[in-house]
């Protein structure tokens, strides 16, 4: 069942990818067939299996031989890996529901963020949504748990964006907002502690190799959901640890 969860998320990465690509440019429900973003070429049915034709067709488009961007196979594995991962954590319990609308909406907001360096409303409303009906099947614990995570997530946020004068952006806001919705304030406030630790690490990284130049802006969007999918699976572990280390 693993393995069969790990194809799952291959299949739905790649649904994943379109979403995270068409909903910023208002074009998810057109009816417009996939298409090679260097010339235009509609893609065929062979062209669109995750992962195994972007290595057949070795990266490059099989009309202008254009690269093909790795973004598009490795957040397909990342979904397949975070399904079986998910499947092999919680086994059939509501938990994976959870785990795998928190691994969906990872997925399709890393793509929207570093392609556009956008976090768009309208996926995060209906992540919020969804989650609510989550709550429906497996109430939290405590019940206003919910509202005040939210309202520490986008309060956070918010002091940031004015006394960093505009460090992080709106759609940093409304992500830590609803993470704080779905997550709850102790789970919140480790996710906000790593994301600036993994941020501040990157960013150092890419500003050392002179990846990206001082000024240049970075999407803070992956490093907010991969801490929130690291504080899912280890928070417990981690808040422990650090609690009876000091």
């Amino acid at each position: 069942m693993t393995a069969f969860f790990f194809l799952f998320g291959l299949i739905f990465g790649s649904f994943f990818n379109v979403v995270g690509l068409r909903v910023p440019e208002r074009k998810l429900f057109s009816e417009e067939r996939s298409y090679c973003p260097h010339c235009h070429k509609p893609l065929q049915w062979y062209e669109l299996i995750p992962v195994f034709s972007w290595l057949v067709l070795r990266g490059k488009c099989s009309g202008c031989r254009q690269p093909i961007s790795p973004m598009y196979p490795g957040m397909e594995l990342f979904s397949g890996s975070f399904f079986a991962l998910s499947f092999w954590f919680h086994g059939w319990s509501p938990l994976l529901i959870y785990a795998l609308l928190l691994g969906a909406l990872t997925h399709i907001l890393i793509v929207s963020d570093i392609k556009y360096m956008v976090l768009p409303t309208p996926i995060i409303l209906f992540f919020l949504a969804a989650f609510v009906g989550y709550f429906f099947v497996a109430p939290p614990d405590p019940l206003w748990s919910p509202i005040a995570g939210g309202l520490l997530g986008a309060g956070m946020t918010a002091l940031v964006i004015l006394v960093s004068k505009g460090g992080m952006g709106g759609g940093d806001l409304k992500l830590f907002g609803l993470l704080g919705v779905v997550m709850g304030v102790k789970v919140l406030l480790l996710t906000f502690f790593l994301s600036a630790l993994l941020g501040a690490l990157v960013g150092g990284v890419l500003l050392i190799t002179k990846v990206i130049s001082r000024k240049q802006p970075i999407p803070f969007g992956p490093f907010i959901l991969i801490s929130a999918c690291i504080a899912h699976f280890s928070g417990t572990m981690i808040i422990d640890w650090y609690l009876g280390s000091f």
